[in-house]
């Protein structure tokens, strides 16, 4: 079997954690066909495609909310978001759906990106951002969040437990919070708030990433084409030509039902028992 074919497996049998990171792979390879510059060395993503903190250009190119959480700046940005992603999603989904990870990548991603235009606004900065890193870090803080005592086998350090390893991240995200990078930082700690948020609706009842799922669901039935019912081929029985049938019953008249008593009586009493009304009637009626 060639590379492809088992890429292609993979990708088939891999479930929704690994389709999101061959989506965020095949995203950064595109990038690198169509917005990489070579000479300087750095993307330079649209702002149809990334997400602008000017919220004029929010407004005009909203999917950007969803579309940046697949794009990245650099291979090393890939690769530890991806690394981080391929380990949450394990624990995630020990516990938890495939339809409830994509919803939780997508919500946190729009939450996080809100957070992002929002902070950028009031703190009066102008920049764009690209990154899985709020959804990577909403689905390690879910995770911590409803297991958070989770032993888990880090190389060179051995067993930890899992809010450990989860507050120590955020501790070097929060350290860095006025960086050059302060856009970044922002989303991080967002997609960590709504990670915590939707574990404890969930454990209240409600499952946010029922929205995803119910709008996936109302496109994909949009553009499937509906079902028709096969054709079923009936037989049916030739009629047979109705035919008046005798009836079987006898209707007696009046005259054969008396001569039916005249002669019950003869059986029984002999004919001298027959009055001579009834000897009359018996022997008109014999001619």
């Amino acid at each position: 079997m060639n590379i492809i074919n088992d890429i292609k497996l993979q990708y088939k049998i891999g479930g929704i954690a690994n389709r999101v990171i061959y989506w965020n792979v095949a995203a950064f390879l595109i990038s690198l066909i169509f917005f990489y510059h070579y000479r300087e060395g750095v993307f330079q993503f649209p702002n149809w495609i990334c997400l602008s903190s000017n919220p004029n250009e929010v407004l005009y190119f909203p999917y950007t909310f969803l579309t940046y959480a697949f794009l990245h700046s650099g291979f090393w940005h890939l690769f530890f978001n991806m690394m981080v992603l391929n380990f949450s999603s394990r624990l995630f989904l020990t516990f938890f759906t495939q339809k409830q990870f994509l919803g939780l990548y997508l919500l946190s991603a729009i939450f996080a990106g809100l957070a992002f235009v929002l902070g950028y606004y009031f703190l009066n900065l102008n920049s764009t951002l690209v990154g899985a890193s709020a959804a990577v870090m909403a689905i390690l803080v879910a995770t911590t969040t409803y297991q958070p005592l989770m032993e888990v086998r880090l190389l060179l350090v051995g067993n930890v437990k899992l809010w450990h390893l989860t507050a120590v991240i955020l501790l070097l995200d929060a350290m860095q919070f006025l960086s050059d990078n302060t856009g970044g930082h922002i989303t991080h700690l967002a997609g960590a708030i709504f990670g915590v948020i939707y574990i404890k609706l969930l454990q209240n009842g409600t499952d946010l990433s029922n929205i995803v799922s119910n709008v996936i669901d109302f496109f994909v039935n949009l553009f499937q084409p509906s079902k028709k019912t096969p054709f079923k081929k009936v037989h049916v029985n030739p009629k047979k030509p109705f035919t008046k049938s005798t009836s079987k019953i006898v209707v007696k008249d009046k005259s054969q039902q008396q001569i039916d008593e005249i002669l019950d009586k003869i059986s029984q009493s002999g004919y001298d028992a027959l009055t001579a009304e009834e000897k009359e009637f018996l022997f008109k009626a014999g001619k």
